[in-house]
């Protein structure tokens, strides 16, 4: 196995270098109101490739306009990049294929190049053969993305309830752990990608479960935790088998040890809590 790029290792402000990716198309309407046509909207998903933090912008459409107005918006809050990567691979089917094909036309576009260059961004394109690149994006995200096409559907919130839901969705990818914190067996505390970004984990609004709630009864803000709800179950659960995937041992691998600090699945969390644990015994198999 080659060494990680120096841009995965290297301490940089967080976003430095920066990976985006897209998720949709997703219905979205103005405003709640009769009369209202649905448009299709974008998800941009900005990824830090050095501490895994992740930023999530809603687009309105795919054309230069679209992704500079989401630039701009992500450049405002987390800092310019000065490396921009995205995914140049003939991989993606139907409407992802499409879109990424107009997204490498975009890097054409004057407006676009003098952004850049004025403000010293490099965009690198993936190469398409060059599978080993895929890291770059890792498995959490992807499953972000299946989930959230799944969970909204063929549902429509207003752009403004789905803004609120990628916030919420946001500070729930960037509070999932990394690493502990030390190596101390009364500290739980893990490293999360919050920390990178305000110092400490994000915390969202503790809120009531509404799953076992009426559809139909609920209000706005009440369906707007619905999907975030149903998201979190969704995505916390396969997050969790990325953490833990078989493969074959071709050599010995040192096991789980006591004082390692540990996730604990726990359904009965509230949403975007993750139960922290240190071994206090093993107990090895007849095979070691």
């Amino acid at each position: 196995m080659g060494n990680l790029p120096d841009l995965r290792v290297n301490p940089s402000p967080p976003f430095s270098h920066t990976g985006v990716d897209y998720a949709g198309p997703m219905n979205l309407i103005s405003f709640v109101g009769r009369g209202q046509k649905a448009t299709k909207h974008y998800v941009a998903v900005f990824v830090c490739l050095a501490t895994k933090a992740i930023h999530l912008e809603c687009v309105d459409d795919y054309s230069t306009d679209g992704f500079l107005a989401a630039f701009s918006r992500f450049v405002g809050r987390r800092g310019f990049p000065t490396d921009m990567y995205s995914d140049n691979g003939t991989n993606f089917q139907g409407a992802d294929r499409e879109f990424q094909r107009s997204f490498h036309a975009l890097a054409n576009d004057p407006r676009l190049k003098d952004t850049l260059a004025n403000d010293k961004v490099k965009w690198n394109f993936i190469p398409p053969a060059a599978l080993h690149f895929g890291g770059l994006w890792e498995a959490g995200v992807k499953a972000f993305k299946h989930h959230l096409r799944r969970v909204i559907g063929s549902h429509t919130l207003s752009r403004a309830e789905f803004a609120t839901l990628l916030c919420k969705i946001e500070a729930c990818l960037n509070f999932r752990s990394i690493s502990a914190l030390s190596d101390d067996p009364t500290d739980l505390s893990a490293l999360t990608p919050g920390h990178f970004l305000i110092g400490r984990p994000l915390i969202s609004v503790p809120e009531e479960s509404v799953l076992d709630l009426n559809a139909n009864r609920l209000s706005r803000w009440q369906y707007v935790n619905l999907m975030y709800e149903k998201i979190w179950r969704s995505w916390s659960g396969d997050y969790l088998h990325t953490l833990q995937q078989r493969h074959k041992w071709p050599e010995s691998h040192p096991d789980v040890g006591i004082n390692d600090l540990v996730l604990v699945k726990n359904n009965l969390l509230p949403l975007s809590k993750w139960e922290l644990a240190r071994i206090q015994e093993v107990h090895p198999g007849s095979d070691g």
